[in-house]
């Protein structure tokens, strides 16, 4: 590819005090891998935090330390991710950083020029008319859209449909800029916060719902290049004609059951055509185990025998009665899996439903108390107080020997013929 320009694609780190282990220690390893190679751009497509952080929370000075070992190296390029996730002016501080080069927040609708020194040009409105001069790579920015702002402004039905309208026009519009940019031979890149209609979760579970921000064709029709995407935590890509689109995924292992390496994209970016290659990271392991029922400890030692379990992150589920729960052996479970980092034992348990029957106490007889639940339970209360008068009248001896008797009369349903097999009567006894 001619006029090729190389940069590093990071996205869903989620910084906060519940995941910095995992984090800092990917994306610190991802950091070092990208400056190894030797990239001209860095981008950061969402959800660089958890959540809003203060100011001296550890997260936020590990997440700075990164960022500014980036900034040393090359031009960062940060997109505003899930509102949740980062609340709007989280990104801001790391404008200030101070590195060799600049760090560029994308909080809005723009298209941003890396120009030939290393510095950011940003578009006034939503696009520029004409490419700046001494551009080296053009980017088009599409932040994580508000939906409760487009909810509130179109109504709450027509949400999905409109935001998936507004964006295909919308990169529809970028088109034209990108087209002019590859004329003169600059990489054009397009860069979003979004859920893709189809795509993967980190649970192997198809996106396919009708409320997602962007379809494939809609992404490929902004004319760019390479589309670097974020929100969605396994890695995947989409190619057409030599352009691609690709999730680079989280680059730690936030949750038991994801699938997949997890790691930064490495692009090369070119004039009509990019390329992405996954560069892997330390992430934890995780072995998660399910029972539908009571956990099987035959089934969790062949899991033992069969897996490398030490260091991993061990997750054992399972589901049973309210009356079984001081059955299981949580001990037992964990002293198979000691050399784990982790093991989290995480039971659901199906309560017994009791009926209530208000006032039962302090009804004088049983036979009272019998018809008061009968009458809840919307059961038969007649059979129940024959036991109970024969209990009272007869001894065990006595109602023994009456079942016995009614056992030894019983008449077989069926007619012998009808039992026949092969030609054969096959009647069973019945005593």
């Amino acid at each position: 590819m001619a006029n090729v320009i190389r940069g590093a694609h990071f996205s869903d780190i989620h910084y906060a005090a519940g995941t910095l282990a995992e984090v800092d220690r990917c994306f610190s390893f991802a950091v070092e891998e990208a400056i190894n190679r030797g990239v001209a751009f860095a981008v950061i497509s969402g959800d660089s935090t958890d959540h809003a952080l203060d100011m001296h929370a550890p997260a936020v000075d590990a997440l700075a330390r990164n960022i500014r070992r980036l900034a040393d190296h090359c031009p960062v390029l940060m997109l505003q991710g899930t509102i949740s996730h980062e609340p709007p002016g989280t990104l801001n501080l790391f404008r200030l950083l101070g590195g060799r080069y600049p760090v560029h927040v994308a909080d809005r609708l723009q298209q941003v020029a890396l120009l030939q020194d290393g510095t950011w040009h940003t578009s006034e409105g939503w696009r520029f008319d004409v490419v700046p001069d001494g551009s080296r790579a053009l980017f088009s920015c599409v932040p994580v859209v508000n939906k409760a702002v487009v909810a509130a402004a179109v109504g709450g039905a027509d949400t999905a449909r409109e935001v998936g309208e507004r964006l295909s026009a919308l990169l529809c519009g970028f088109a034209a800029t990108n087209e002019a940019a590859r004329k003169q031979c600059i990489p054009t890149i397009g860069v979003s916060h979004g859920t893709v209609y189809g795509c993967l979760t980190e649970h192997d579970v198809p996106m396919a719902g009708f409320d997602h921000e962007f379809t494939t064709g809609a992404l490929f029709a902004g004319g760019a290049a390479a589309f670097m995407l974020g929100h969605i935590h396994k890695h995947q890509a989409w190619i057409g004609n030599g352009r691609v689109i690709a999730y680079a995924g989280s680059l730690g292992r936030l949750h038991y059951g994801e699938q997949g390496d997890k790691g930064f994209l490495v692009w090369e970016v070119g004039v009509d055509a990019a390329r992405c290659e996954l560069g892997a990271t330390p992430a934890k392991r995780t072995i998660d185990i399910s029972f539908d029922g009571m956990p099987d400890l035959d089934q969790l030692r062949q899991v033992v025998r069969e897996t490398t379990v030490d260091g991993a992150f061990v997750r054992v589920r399972w589901v049973v009665p309210e009356e079984d729960i001081d059955t299981i052996d949580r001990a037992a479970i964990e002293r198979l899996f000691a050399g784990a980092a982790q093991v989290k034992l995480a039971g659901r348990v199906i309560p017994v439903v009791r009926a209530r029957a208000a006032g039962i106490s302090h009804l004088a007889t049983m036979a009272s108390k019998v018809r008061a639940w009968a009458e809840v339970t919307d059961a038969k209360p007649e059979p129940l107080l024959g036991c109970l008068e024969a209990l009272h009248a007869q001894a065990p001896e006595e109602i023994a020997a009456a079942i016995m008797a009614q056992l030894e009369s019983v008449v077989p349903l069926f007619p012998p013929d009808m039992l026949a097999v092969n030609g054969r009567s096959e009647v069973a006894a019945t005593s």
